[in-house]
């Protein structure tokens, strides 16, 4: 079993895939598209994807505002998960995303990368962020539930 994360934006859909043990997040690509309501090649790609890497549950982040409001875009992303859902017939999670974007901005910085390169893998690096995150908390409430169950 894998799990895909999605780092869903107005023209581009970062791509990540877990490994078979579902301990790590890796990148695999970025999924751009000409309009931002033109989705139907990008949900055929993430279905490409799904059956390519075994993929049997979405995590897709959810841009909250840094205050924790939700705006349009979160409507937007809402409105993603339910045809992601239509679609594939996997379970969606949503997942916050707040400050991905600047960790995987930072994370460049540190690696390097030109800021003139960065664009072409924020979105990439921001779904592996976002993958990884909910690969920790699936791990760490599997701990906390075992622990408990052994006393």
């Amino acid at each position: 079993m894998r799990i895909m994360g999605l780092d869903f934006g107005s023209k581009t859909v970062g791509v990540a895939v877990s490994d078979a043990l579902l301990l790590t997040a890796q990148g695999v690509e970025i999924i751009r598209r000409r309009e931002e309501n033109k989705l139907r090649r990008t949900l055929t790609r993430i279905e490409e994807l799904i059956v390519e890497y075994e993929v049997e549950e979405i995590v897709l982040g959810l841009p909250r505002h840094m205050n924790g409001t939700e705006g349009v875009r979160v409507e937007l992303t809402e409105e993603f998960k339910d045809k992601l859902e239509r679609r594939t017939g996997l379970p969606v999670a949503l997942w916050d995303e707040r400050l991905t974007t600047v960790a995987a901005d930072r994370t460049m910085m540190e690696t390097g990368i030109r800021r003139e390169r960065r664009k072409e893998y924020v979105d990439m690096i921001a779904a592996s962020f976002i993958l990884q995150g909910y690969l920790d908390w699936r791990r760490n409430r599997q701990e906390m539930k075992d622990s408990e169950e052994s006393e």
